[in-house]
């Protein structure tokens, strides 16, 4: 991970460390995510993610996930992102003007 150019670590609560073994026993150690068909993972979870994207660190707001749930969530989220700032290069084909209405 590029956690040596991240500010995200510095961000968390000072209580993250609590907090993320709270939220490890409230889901049991069990990956909350779930497969496109509905079915929860429920693989032996040791990572805490935040469901929406960003700086709100409520309970509600964060789940227990295992390494490779985690990781494909993430880069997911990291892909759409990067999306969102890439200049395009797909142009529309101008039309002849005299096939203009």
């Amino acid at each position: 991970m590029a956690w040596h150019s991240s500010t995200r670590r510095a961000r968390l609560p000072a209580d993250w460390p609590r907090r993320r073994r709270r939220i490890l026993r409230r889901d049991a150690h069990s990956c909350q995510s779930r497969f496109t068909d509905g079915r929860l993972c429920g693989a032996p979870a040791n990572q805490v993610d935040h469901i929406e994207p960003g700086d709100d660190h409520s309970d509600s707001n964060l789940q227990a996930l295992c390494e490779w749930c985690h990781t494909r969530k993430s880069s997911s989220e990291g892909g759409r992102a990067a999306a969102l700032t890439r200049v395009r290069t797909h142009r529309p084909k101008p039309t002849h003007p005299a096939l203009e209405d």
